[in-house]
């Protein structure tokens, strides 16, 4: 199993994504109603304005990092589960951000599984 999501949300109005104090809560709650079970967060607040937040979770991370310049926000969602809860996450943080372009890259069927159940080839380097 596993399921890495990666989007780019654009056009995000910069006073959601300048400051921890405006996205903390809007993160917390995508987490926590998207069902993952978050062990640990950071926040770290740039100067003049931006934020990279990371959250260990048990199925495994979710990161963003935002741009307010551009109206742009990083979001990387792993889960070595099904996937359900980041997909949820992923829906609630859009709707938490409103941004007015989102571009998504789904990536699945990672390696390990291929090593789990013994195939030939999976683990070398160049992707056997």
């Amino acid at each position: 199993m596993g399921i890495h999501l990666i989007a780019e949300f654009m056009g995000v109005e910069r006073e959601k994504i300048a400051w921890v104090r405006k996205m903390r809560p809007m993160v917390e709650r995508a987490v926590r109603e998207s069902g993952l079970k978050a062990f640990s967060s950071s926040y770290h607040q740039f100067r003049p304005h931006g934020v990279s937040c990371v959250y260990l979770l048990r199925e495994s991370h979710l990161a963003l990092h935002s741009w307010p310049e551009v109206n742009y926000l990083a979001v990387d969602i792993f889960s070595c589960e099904s996937g359900e809860g980041a997909r949820r996450a992923l829906e609630l943080l859009r709707k938490e951000f409103s941004p007015r372009r989102v571009k998504v890259r789904v990536v699945k069927g990672m390696e390990y599984e291929k090593l789990l159940r013994g195939e030939k080839g999976a683990g070398r380097a160049g992707g056997g």
